[in-house]
């Protein structure tokens, strides 16, 4: 196969159009270094010089086995990690603040056996922190040389749109990347977080282009689904066909290997190639576990889909529409959190 390349955003760095990720590497999915190691080189055998972990990912594990794989390989590997979620017990163990990203930089570099992060990427937006507070230290880790450039993931357009103020407000240094969900199944992000990317000049990272498994032919309407196993164990109510939107879901998917059938491909192959084909997007990341679903995945990554069969994918999942929400990304924190919309118990009997 024949690796395409784009630039990443503004930066000038050229990245491969399919990125590895390597979130199921470690104990969440396949806890034997040795294969995961060779997942990846065999990865960057193929033409990819793209990979994307995150501090979480295993608990930092992911991180560990990344570092092992890139010892003698690091120069031509761009690579990107991410900081946000919690690692370990105890307050100031997670978060978007100076005081954690200076000391979780640290960590992951250790992990990572590397001197520098290509790309650092704040994993979620976190509303305790002034986003102000977050692109200075971010800045100050470009100054030292510690990271590259810097990315956020999963924002939405409105806050990105809010960074990207602040940064020129205040003379600082701006997100240069957005990390999005994207799928046929899962389209939200062409309403308006695309275009926001686009008009920035920011370069986009999507993941999970096989819709968490829906789009990988295993799970079939009328067919055995086993929710015991695999994804489908993890959370089982994405999977249950019982569930509306889970039926809508397997609905579609019958189209779509139809419409892979008929253009000679996979439904996995098929589902691959759709993100890239948007002109938003710099690069897919895949997330195999295995050295099979490498393959498989890579198979899709040298496919380029005909305005034929992506007009009749529009047909089938209309422009930015979402048959499901991605991971439950994109809640304001006005409705997902209570207290951001009640008055505490003492003020509301005050006013009694």
């Amino acid at each position: 196969m024949t690796m395409r390349y784009r630039v990443l955003g503004g930066t000038g760095i050229e990245v491969s159009a399919h990125c590895l990720g390597t979130m199921m590497f470690g104990a969440v999915g396949n806890p034997d270094h040795g294969d995961c190691i060779r997942i990846i080189h065999a990865a960057l055998d193929h033409g990819i010089n793209f990979v994307d972990t995150a501090d979480m990912y295993s608990a930092g594990e992911s991180e560990e086995i990344v570092g092992k794989a890139l010892r003698g390989r690091r120069d031509d590997v761009v690579l990107a990690t991410k900081v946000h979620f919690r690692m370990g017990e105890g307050p100031n163990r997670g978060g978007n603040s100076r005081r954690w990203i200076i000391k979780e930089v640290e960590e992951s570099l250790k992990r990572l056996q590397t001197d520098w992060i290509d790309l650092y990427q704040i994993h979620r937006p976190d509303h305790t922190t002034d986003i102000e507070e977050t692109l200075s230290v971010l800045g100050d880790l470009v100054q030292q040389g510690k990271i590259r450039a810097f990315g956020c993931s999963t924002f939405p357009a409105e806050e990105i749109v809010e960074a990207h103020h602040v940064a020129e407000r205040r003379g600082l240094r701006r997100f240069r990347t957005e990390q999005p969900p994207y799928s046929i199944l899962a389209r939200g992000i062409e309403a308006s977080v695309l275009p926001v990317c686009q008009r920035y000049g920011m370069g986009v990272l999507t993941w999970s282009p096989l819709a968490s498994g829906f789009l990988t032919g295993r799970y079939r309407k009328g067919g055995p689904i086993d929710l015991s196993t695999g994804r489908a164990a993890l959370t089982p109510a994405r999977f249950d066909p019982s569930i509306p939107e889970n039926a809508a879901k397997l609905d579609v998917v019958e189209e779509l290997v139809e419409l892979a059938a008929s253009i000679g491909c996979t439904l996995p192959e098929l589902a691959v190639a759709f993100p890239v084909a948007h002109p938003g997007v710099t690069s897919v990341i895949i997330g195999p576990r295995t050295m099979e679903q490498l393959e498989a995945l890579l198979k899709g990554a040298s496919l380029t889909l005909d305005d034929a069969t992506l007009d009749r994918i529009d047909e089938i999942v209309p422009p930015g529409t979402n048959l499901y929400s991605p991971d439950g990304v994109w809640r304001p924190p006005v409705l997902a959190d209570t207290a951001r919309r009640r008055r505490p118990l003492t003020d509301r009997a005050a006013r009694l």
